[in-house]
């Protein structure tokens, strides 16, 4: 989970210019979130990870900083493992 974890912070980071972001900082109270950059991250998982966004995952909680968004990856690939 390193590598993703490598990955969605430079993708983040890429984003917010000039900031160091920890992985447990809230990237939406930080105010670098808004609908449209919410959907390329949600976009940016799926097409990077392989995985599938559902509806029920689109939950803040699962994407609000890069430690939510390693866990949701996790329990999103342990779901593809079972099938």
């Amino acid at each position: 989970m390193k590598e993703a974890k490598i990955k969605i912070k430079n993708f983040l980071t890429q984003h917010f210019s000039n900031y160091n972001l920890q992985d447990d900082e809230n990237i939406f109270f930080l105010g670098f979130v808004n609908s449209m950059f919410a959907m390329q991250l949600v976009l940016f998982i799926e097409k990077e990870f392989q995985i599938a966004i559902d509806n029920e995952d689109l939950e803040l909680d699962n994407f609000k900083s890069i430690n939510a968004i390693c866990s949701l990856l996790e329990r999103k690939t342990a779901i593809y493992a079972q099938d």
